[in-house]
């Protein structure tokens, strides 16, 4: 196929392939773009007459790719992240008047300690955007960013895919919150003999905490675990229950009173907060726009 032959090539074919892709579903890729499963099912058909291909196998309830599939994938997913890198340069943006619809990934620290002041410097901004917030962690946002489900995460993140970028907003430590009214700060001896809540997204009943707890040959008595922030004064209130959050989710939770925040009796590691973007969005004007906001009220003070 040369140049002009693509005259003859609806673009939205393609979109409609790279979503299936990542659903692996018509049922879900239907609902990702805001079609019915008939409209899915026929831009299939036309993908499979064009490629000379069946594209996709079904396989129980999924439907896996053909080693065609993966080829054209290969080639096609970096062929439209330019055509979006270009198409969003030649845009402006105007936050005052945007109606833009940002999907945005946090994870829950980030959201219950640094989304509010965020949330009203785009509000003062820029009025008409919408925000959608997606729960994320580490694991969740390598796939997250590479389905286009969210443009940007702020979370603690390791591995993702190869044309998302990453920076840096702040290194945090951990804080002792404790909402009893004994003065002093804790020993290690007492630290280790008081019950601890741990906020955690799968469940888990230990953290880093206990690893730095190990290597001195101590543990502690994990009495509560929680999936998220929010609530988590209250449920510390009237009892001799400690937890330990990073430092700016401590600055949230004693903001509103009843707790208090010490450092921990041990020295625990820094850890980086990370915002990660799309590579195919790294020069949108909108894009960059909130990127910058997200810098300012989620990022370190002190490294602006």
């Amino acid at each position: 196929m040369n140049r002009n032959d693509l005259r003859r090539l609806d673009l939205n074919l393609l979109i409609v392939f790279e979503t299936l892709m990542h659903e692996r579903s018509v049922t879900r890729a239907a609902e990702k773009l805001f079609l019915g499963q008939p409209a899915i099912s026929a831009a299939l058909a036309r993908l499979r007459t064009l490629f000379d291909d069946p594209l996709f196998v079904r396989t129980g309830r999924s439907m896996e790719p053909t080693p065609r599939a993966q080829e054209i994938y290969s080639l096609l997913s970096p062929a439209l992240d330019s055509i979006s890198t270009a198409v969003s340069r030649a845009a402006d943006f105007d936050p005052a008047t945007s109606k833009a619809v940002f999907r945005i990934g946090l994870s829950d620290d980030v959201e219950f300690a640094l989304l509010p002041a965020l949330l009203r410097r785009l509000r003062a901004e820029a009025p008409g955007v919408v925000l959608v917030i997606r729960r994320t962690n580490y694991l969740m946002m390598p796939g997250l960013l590479a389905s286009g489900e969210i443009s940007v995460g702020v979370a603690y993140t390791e591995e993702l895919p190869a044309n998302a970028k990453r920076k840096v907003l702040r290194r945090s430590k951990a804080k002792l919150l404790r909402a009893d009214t004994v003065p002093g700060a804790l020993s290690l001896d007492d630290y280790c003999a008081r019950p601890h809540a741990l906020v955690s997204f799968a469940g888990d009943l230990t953290g880093f905490i206990d690893d730095e707890l190990a290597k001195l040959g101590r543990e502690r008595h994990v009495v509560l675990a929680v999936p998220q922030f929010n609530g988590l004064a209250t449920l510390l209130a009237e009892t001799d229950i400690v937890a330990s959050v990073p430092d700016y989710t401590a600055a949230a939770l004693t903001a509103a009173g009843g707790l208090r925040a010490e450092d921990l009796p041990i020295q625990a590691q820094t850890f980086e907060l990370h915002m990660a973007w799309r590579g195919a969005q790294d020069n949108d004007p909108a894009e960059r726009w909130l990127r910058s906001r997200i810098q300012m009220f989620c990022g370190d003070p002190d490294s602006l």
